[in-house]
């Protein structure tokens, strides 16, 4: 398999793959995978493509800002990428790059938590005008979140923003249901405590 600075991941589909493009893309992903694992780039190319939305939806959760949700993808295909001989179809592939998404998105938190805590209130607009009100809930929930510590903004963006079950939460972050719904419990009760000091302010 080549090194993960050939992956073909930022490389845009084009539209005179030809008929070998079309095999591709009559292929399961179990196939495509043991494609890659033969040295086909192009394979894992194309189960880039099919995955990529779901991928983004998690990732942009936590971006700031279109450059960071660049990063956050290209190293969620990386870490796929370099693990995928580790990948036993015992679930399926999507499900498989989710949890190593939500997994790196995690690692993301931790590694921009200095950055996060210094995150103002100033640029928000805390005006009285009513057609701005649900703009400011927003925005005064984005700064909140980046006030929680990782894990708790890890389990409401799944469980409340992404609106995922106690068992997918589980399955995704490798905690077990009751851990989940501690840690929930826990986010929540941190959150709220954030909202109500601002109020108070």
């Amino acid at each position: 398999m080549s090194s993960c600075n050939t992956l073909p991941i930022a490389s845009p589909p084009t539209n005179n793959s030809g008929a070998m493009s079309g095999q591709i893309d009559e292929s399961t992903d179990e196939r495509l995978i043991q494609s890659t694992l033969a040295g086909d780039d192009e394979a894992f190319a194309e189960l880039v493509r099919r995955h990529k939305r779901k991928v983004f939806g998690i990732a942009v959760r936590f971006a700031r800002n279109d450059a960071e949700l660049a990063d956050i993808c290209q190293e969620i295909f990386v870490k796929a990428y370099q693990k995928l001989k580790s990948f036993r179809g015992e679930a399926p592939f999507e499900h498989w790059v989710s949890r190593i998404a939500v997994r790196s998105c995690y690692d993301f938190l931790r590694a921009t938590k200095h950055d996060r805590e210094n995150v103002s209130l100033d640029g928000i607009d805390v005006g009285a005008d009513d057609n701005r009100d649900v703009q400011h809930a927003s925005e005064l929930l984005q700064w909140a979140m980046t006030r929680l510590h990782d894990d708790d903004r890890l389990v409401i963006t799944l469980l409340e923003l992404e609106e995922r079950s106690v068992r997918e939460t589980a399955e995704l972050t490798g905690w077990s249901e009751a851990n989940v719904k501690v840690r929930a419990f826990r986010a929540r009760q941190a959150l709220k405590k954030i909202l109500e000091a601002h109020h108070e302010r």
